[in-house]
């Protein structure tokens, strides 16, 4: 499978380029939950591992290091994504140790992160609800920060990427349900297509049931 391979790469990539306790906690660290998240949630949301970073090493308040599950860094733009794991781990923290997480995520934040976090049960049974909520955050930024490359945000490249998977025709419903929009936003990323000429209505005249790309635009992807 295309992901298959693409993940052997993403992975033996950063191996190679690691060395010491960085290449160990990559080995140890990225392990069943991390790998079900970029294979079921990251993959099928954006259809690469562009600019996504696994175990990546910041420093922390205490002068130390730490490692954050995945990091995604595009201009910018930082997004730290961690998964959490209702096990003993979990349940046997300690007051102390509960509030001196708190206090690392904080200072993540004040240093320019965002901090977005999965529950391996999100990740494992909800995982179009954890897509949904990326595909947002990234097309939040794209509207930010500007463009993809192409005329396209973030969001509306996701769009028509869709389009295309449905062999070029699309309801209101489809796109709306895939993205995890509500009426509102997801009529307006539609008429943002359309006025950027990437979608063309394809049946109704008063009201529009279906839109289909526009065979003279080349896809972005």
């Amino acid at each position: 499978m295309a992901r298959d391979k693409a993940y052997a790469v993403w992975i033996g990539n950063h191996q190679s380029q690691r060395s010491g306790e960085r290449l160990r906690r990559l080995n140890e660290g990225h392990g069943h939950a991390e790998k079900l998240f970029a294979e079921t949630v990251w993959w099928p949301a954006f259809g690469n591992f562009d600019s996504l970073h696994p175990e990546y090493e910041v420093f922390d308040f205490k002068d130390g290091s730490r490692f954050l599950d995945f990091a995604y860094i595009q201009g910018v733009a930082r997004i730290c994504i961690e998964i959490d794991g209702f096990g003993p781990h979990r349940r046997d923290i300690d007051r102390r140790q509960f509030s001196d997480e708190l206090t690392r995520q904080n200072h993540l934040v004040i240093d320019g992160w965002i901090v977005i976090r999965f529950s391996y049960d999100d990740v494992k049974e909800k995982p179009r609800h954890c897509q949904q909520l990326l595909l947002q955050l990234m097309g939040r930024l794209a509207g930010m920060q500007g463009k993809t490359g192409t005329d396209l945000t973030v969001m509306e490249k996701e769009a028509v990427r869709l389009v295309f998977r449905q062999n070029g025709v699309i309801t209101p419903g489809e796109l709306f349900r895939h993205l995890g929009l509500g009426r509102r936003k997801g009529m307006q990323l539609i008429e943002n297509l359309l006025e950027k000429k990437w979608l063309i209505p394809a049946t109704g005249s008063l009201r529009i049931r279906t839109y289909r790309l526009n065979g003279e635009r080349r896809l972005p992807f």
